[in-house]
């Protein structure tokens, strides 16, 4: 998964989209499996391009967890894009549908639940503690 922060530093691409088995509608971010041969950071870049259409222009490792430890073993890589090129349409179109979310409203989405993805809760919440107390009164 990747937490793609605008040019500004403003904002945070997100996907508003339905998963079916826990019946959830959430915010989430990009992301998906590795290919054969690939690495963390070359999947990261190569999924925001494929389900956004937009081209980071940085990838940076924040963290790799289990969400599932004890249970499955099954590593989730988290990224952070600082700033993004429009260079296409997306070509996964059954990702949800993105749009820029003001960085400053993310705690509040987290609290009214309206993140519940693992990855992308680890993610923003990584990236919110990174920017500090005033990241929230800077975005706005």
């Amino acid at each position: 998964m990747t937490v793609v922060i605008d040019d500004t530093g403003r904002d945070v691409l997100l996907s508003w989209r339905h998963r079916f088995v826990p019946d959830l509608w959430n915010w989430e971010l990009p992301g998906g499996l590795l290919d054969d041969g690939e690495s963390p950071a070359e999947t990261a870049a190569r999924e925001v391009e494929e389900e956004t259409g937009y081209r980071p222009r940085t990838v940076e490792h924040l963290v790799t967890f289990e969400p599932m430890a004890g249970t499955v073993r099954s590593a989730h890589h988290v990224f952070l894009a600082r700033g993004a090129e429009r260079v296409a349409d997306p070509t996964e179109l059954n990702e949800g549908t993105f749009r820029w979310v003001p960085l400053a409203d993310v705690p509040g989405l987290i609290a009214a639940g309206k993140v519940g993805n693992s990855g992308a809760l680890v993610g923003l919440l990584h990236v919110l503690a990174l920017s500090g107390p005033t990241a929230a009164s800077r975005a706005e």
